[in-house]
């Protein structure tokens, strides 16, 4: 994991394993950060900006990420984070 600067924000590079089918990509399946691996047992939501693909899931901790991969840097970021709500 890695922090770079992109303009006025910083972001926190992650390691992604994700699913190739009909296109390189596809869909993340686990992800590490701090040296802790999740798997990512559903993806809620994904968006497409011009360069980027995001995607809004449900890690194996029960929390929600939205991750981007930056498609032309192939780089993927944390851009989003919130804890589950234990009781649901």
């Amino acid at each position: 994991m890695k922090d770079r600067h992109v303009g006025y924000r910083k972001i926190m590079l992650i390691e992604v394993e994700s699913y190739s089918g009909y296109r390189a990509d596809e869909r993340p399946v686990r992800f590490a950060m701090s040296g802790r691996v999740y798997e990512v047992v559903e993806v809620e939501d994904r968006w497409y900006s011009p360069h980027s693909t995001f995607f809004r899931v449900v890690a194996s901790d029960a929390n929600r990420y939205v991750l981007c991969h930056d498609e032309g840097l192939d780089l993927w970021s944390l851009e989003a984070f919130r804890a589950s709500e234990r009781g649901e």
